[in-house]
Order: C-alpha cells, then sequence, then structure tokens
C-alpha cells in the first residue's frame, strides 16, 4: 500500500508539473491562458518590480537548495528516497504557478517587431526552444528527470540503476540543451514588456548561476570524466564557452 501511495503521490507531481509548464508557454507568449506576462491591471512599477523579484527568487531558492546533494541527504531522513524527486518536482511547480499568479505586470513596450511575418517567426523560435527542452529532457531521462522513473520502480520492487554519465546526441553540442531552450524561448519574442525584459534577464542570470552549482555537483560524482567533457564541449552556445 505503501509503494502504491508513492506511486500515485508521483504521478500526481508529474500531472501537476506537466500543467505548470504548458501553462508557462502560454504566460510567456500571451496565447490561451488567462493570466500572461503582460496581462492585468498595471500597479506601481516599483511594488510590481519587488513582487516579481520575491516571486522568481523563491523559485530560484526552492529550485537550487533542493537539488543539492547535502539537502538530499538530510530530506531523505523525513521522505522515502522513491519520492524524493517527486517531491522536488512537485515544489518547483507549486512554486512557479505561485509566480504565474501573482506576476505583476509591467506593459511598457521596451520594442516591438511590427512585420507579422517576422513577428511570426519570432514566435516559432521561441516555441522551438520549447522543443529544444522537452527532446532534450526525453534524450537523457525525462521521467527519472520528473520522478516518475522512481516511484514506478518502488511500486514494482525493482532497484533503480546506477547512475551513468550519457552524452546522447544535443548534449555533445552544448552541455546544457536544455536551458539553451529556455534562454531561446525566453527571449525569442516579437514584443518586449519591461515586465517581459525582467523576467527574461533574472531567469537568464539564474540559468547561469544553476549551472555553476549544478557542474560542480557533477565533477563531484564524476570526477575527471566530467572535467573532460566541459573541455571537448561548449556550456551553451555551440563551439563556445569550453572550460
Amino acid at each position: 500500500m505503501g509503494k502504491l501511495i508513492g506511486f500515485l503521490y508521483g504521478l500526481v507531481a508529474y500531472l501537476l508539473f506537466a500543467i505548470a509548464i504548458v501553462y508557462a508557454i502560454g504566460f510567456v507568449t500571451g496565447l490561451v491562458v488567462p493570466k500572461t506576462i503582460d496581462s492585468g491591471p498595471a500597479g506601481a512599477p516599483t511594488e510590481a518590480i519587488i513582487v516579481n523579484l520575491l516571486l522568481m527568487s523563491l523559485f530560484a531558492v526552492q529550485h537550487s537548495v533542493m537539488a543539492r546533494p547535502q539537502f538530499k541527504k538530510w530530506w531523505t531522513r523525513f521522505v522515502p528516497r522513491s519520492v524524493e524527486r517527486s517531491t522536488y518536482v512537485l515544489f518547483a511547480s507549486l512554486a512557479l504557478l505561485l509566480l504565474f499568479w501573482q506576476w505583476r505586470p509591467l506593459p511598457a513596450v521596451l520594442w516591438q517587431v511590427d512585420n507579422p511575418q517576422l513577428a511570426a517567426a519570432l514566435l516559432v523560435v521561441g516555441l522551438f526552444g520549447w522543443v529544444l527542452v522537452f527532446v532534450s529532457t526525453f534524450l537523457i531521462n525525462h521521467f527519472e528527470l520528473f520522478g516518475l522513473h522512481q516511484v514506478t520502480n518502488n511500486l514494482v520492487g525493482k532497484p533503480m540503476p546506477a547512475v551513468r554519465f550519457r552524452t546522447p546526441f544535443l548534449y555533445n553540442l552544448v552541455r546544457h540543451p536544455i536551458y539553451l531552450g529556455f534562454i531561446i524561448f525566453f527571449w525569442a519574442t516579437p514584443v518586449m514588456t519591461a515586465g517581459h525584459l525582467l523576467f527574461a534577464a533574472v531567469t537568464t542570470a539564474y540559468i547561469f548561476v544553476g549551472i555553476a552549482l549544478e557542474e560542480r555537483d557533477l565533477i563531484a560524482v564524476f570526477g575527471d570524466e566530467y572535467r573532460r567533457y566541459r573541455q571537448r564541449v561548449a556550456m551553451i552556445v555551440p563551439f563556445f564557452g569550453k572550460s
């Protein structure tokens, strides 16, 4: 029964992640969803900036702290190891949904592409960023990344396989294709408002902080194998930024 509850918990966490990530596409592009990055009444700019920075900081702290090995070692004293990743995904999704809900618009337009064909092309490029994100997750192990693999194996009594260092396809072009996809999506827009610029700039800065923390952990696990990988493959932009 405990294993079944753990599996259902992981499934709920994954479904909440799916909702948050699909909503994120509409939130940034302004398509379909009721609340977007630029919708809603505009309040005082200073208040909006402070609230938005706090919301993004909450997500960044949760996302980074709960991903660290030291935290995982402490956290799994209270939650089963099989649902540790699902719990991380659940909290990240809740922080993201809170950001969407409480985001304060800054609708002043900083630049805009008026040509319809070029505007549509930028939108397509941005959506391609999301395709890159999803493809990159499946190239490694999408369901392990978001906790479903762990709770499924726990349900059937199968141990998780040993961690291996792999660099399939896109990971031989850049070390972090998932982050590259996010950056493309955040910046490829036909209309750049002050709020969108704040969101894109802060999240991009956080991505590079996250890369530094993540690579430190990867070196701790894989040692010289990862160091050689950093020397061979660029960080974000193909052929640029090798260590």
